[in-house]
């Protein structure tokens, strides 16, 4: 289980809401942007189901809300993946990047596995981050960043995988500037989809350096047209992001990410307690430096290392930080609107990671990786 990596060091999908016309973004932004707080209205906080699976899998990190019902999928549902194996008696929170399961949790608490991808699904193994998208067309994307022993000295750059609605794995995606795929999200058109991907390994070979300011995003074209999705091309669109591997946490680098109406990304400077801004993020041909302090939408108190990152219904930015259990909703201009503690219990912080705001019903889902459980505040 994740420990607390975030000591002072300065350091989703939702269902397809409506963006407007025909383009749904998937994990987070959903509605045209205003700027009325969507947390203070949010009064009950309650754990859902566990995350835990029949393999003993723990450390759950990604979130997504499925869209619309296909196969086993069942719109409203929620995904949930698993980053570490079962616990032993010589890994008492199991191996991080050993993770093989998707667990698939109804608005009722009702708990199934929807996958448990074998190890051969991807090169080096298989460990499922915080990289979770489902499409609308029933298509679920998960990021997997391998170790061999849950050290950061196997780490391995891992892939995408392609999941069918009954939860087989039809497709590995390498290549195309997938280095260690941390979170993701996506613009979902139908008969197409821009995957917006974080990647935390970039110049990390056998876990050195043990920091690099090479983290970045990578923006993946999918065509959805002829069956299987078709990887049309890879454009890096942000770079310069900072990373460092960590004894606690694996790896710390960019994690949530989140696509406005507008195409404009933000990102989770986890390291730097900041959240970034990418113009144009959908069409843009070059990266922008979203280390740089120009690309700076909010930083420092009240974010804390944040990792998890989504466009709230009403267009503010939702983040969950690592280091102390809190979400923050700031605009997407920087100007604080709340703060909420999610996990009083697990003190200074450590406990959450993926998250996933929906409008119906008004809520946010969120992962808890110390009572290894789904969570709902509403």
């Amino acid at each position: 289980m994740r420990l607390h990596p975030f000591a002072p060091r300065t350091a989703v999908v939702a269902a397809a809401l409506g963006a407007g016309l025909a383009t749904a973004v998937t994990t987070g932004a959903a509605a045209v942007p205003r700027t009325a707080a969507f947390i203070p209205r949010l009064t009950h906080n309650q754990q859902l189901a566990s995350t835990i699976p029949a393999n003993g899998d723990v450390n759950p990190y990604g979130v997504a809300v499925v869209p619309d019902s296909h196969g086993t999928l069942t719109a409203g549902d929620i995904l949930v993946s698993n980053f570490n194996n079962a616990p032993t008696s010589t890994a008492k929170g199991g191996q991080q990047g050993r993770g093989t399961t998707l667990v698939q949790v109804a608005p009722n608490g009702t708990k199934t596995t929807f996958a448990q991808i074998p190890p051969s699904a991807a090169p080096n193994g298989v460990g499922l981050t915080t990289a979770l998208v489902v499409l609308r067309s029933g298509w679920v994307v998960v990021g997997s960043l391998p170790t061999t022993d849950g050290t950061s000295a196997t780490m391995h750059s891992g892939a995408l995988l392609v999941l069918d609605d009954n939860g087989h794995v039809r497709e590995t995606v390498t290549g195309h500037g997938i280095d260690g795929p941390w979170d993701a999200t996506a613009v979902d058109n139908g008969t197409s989809a821009d995957l917006f991907v974080s990647n935390v390994l970039g110049g990390i070979t056998n876990g050195q350096p043990t920091t690099t300011s090479k983290g970045d995003v990578v923006r993946i074209a999918l065509n959805l047209t002829n069956g299987m999705p078709q990887v049309g091309g890879s454009t890096v669109v942000a770079n310069g992001l900072s990373v460092h591997t960590d004894p606690n946490a694996l790896v710390v680098g960019p994690t949530g990410v989140a696509v406005a109406p507008d195409g404009t990304l933000y990102v989770a400077d986890t390291v730097h307690s900041r959240i970034a801004r990418v113009p144009d993020a959908v069409a843009r041909t070059s990266p922008v430096d979203a280390g740089a302090a120009s690309a700076t939408v909010a930083s420092g108190s009240p974010l804390n290392g944040p990792l998890g990152l989504a466009l709230a219904p009403d267009g503010n930015l939702l983040a969950v930080n690592g280091a102390d259990n809190n979400l923050v909703e700031v605009t997407t201009g920087g100007t604080r609107v709340a703060t909420r503690n999610l996990d009083t219990k697990d003190q200074p912080g450590g406990a959450l990671f993926g998250l996933a705001p929906t409008a119906n019903p008004r809520a946010v889902y969120y992962v808890n990786d110390d009572t290894n459980t789904l969570n709902i505040l509403h």
